[in-house]
């Protein structure tokens, strides 16, 4: 017997990354990259959220929503970008966003709370993405310092120096920013052609760049 389950959106993530291509592909590698977690109607009430200010951490159960519709069936093996994208896994041994039940999980650190909205840092989420559910981070119950993480044992680091060009109209705090992210190299695993130029949106920007022996350019960032 089938047990349905009707989810609705009780806040929305506001963030810099205006597309899914560029966003860091795991919590916490977007370091201190801050957004909001603004709530609809009825759910960001004072009483909601009494207590939250003593935690650091959240999770946030929220929804890939900008994923294309699945052709057919789900698939049970994905390409892990982490393996080079040659390697095929089951999707339940990946946190693929290409899944049966488009849901996603990510621990943030709650940086504070302004005007019933959460102000938060680390997501790894998409500006507009719908947030189904939130719950506060346990050291005690959450915390496994001796868990195994299989293909992912170790975090990623970057592997790419950036530069950008005098052209580039950003903040310094804001080229610290996307530094790290195009550091962690955004482009899919089996593209490596140094005449390419890729792009992607960041807070508000048109972000123009390419990769050419080890080296990641920003040539431009224009407004969107």
């Amino acid at each position: 017997m089938d047990h349905l389950l009707t989810l609705k959106p009780v806040a929305y993530y506001k963030g810099p990354f205006g597309s899914k291509f560029g966003i860091p592909r795991q919590s916490g590698l977007a370091g201190d990259i801050q957004g909001r977690i603004e709530f609809t109607d009825g759910y960001g009430v004072e009483e909601a959220l009494r207590g939250l200010e003593g935690f650091s951490h959240i999770w946030l159960i929220w929804g890939f929503s900008a994923n294309k519709a699945a052709k057919g069936d789900w698939q049970p093996t994905v390409r892990p970008p982490r393996l080079g994208g040659n390697k095929a896994l089951g999707v339940w041994a990946t946190r693929s966003p290409y899944r049966p039940n488009p849901l996603g999980l990510s621990c943030v650190k709650l940086e504070g709370i302004e005007d019933n909205c959460l102000i938060v840092s680390g997501a790894d989420l998409m500006d507009g993405t719908p947030v189904y559910d939130i719950k506060p981070y346990v050291v005690y119950a959450d915390s496994r310092p001796h868990a195994v993480s299989g293909f992912a044992s170790e975090a990623p680091e970057g592997r790419l120096q950036v530069v950008f060009t005098d052209e580039v109209p950003l903040s310094k705090e804001e080229k610290q920013q996307l530094e790290r992210v195009l550091s962690l190299d955004p482009r899919p695993a089996y593209q490596d052609n140094p005449d390419k130029e890729y792009g992607m949106s960041f807070a508000g920007y048109n972000i123009r760049f390419f990769v050419r022996d080890g080296i990641l350019t920003v040539i431009q960032a224009k407004p969107l």
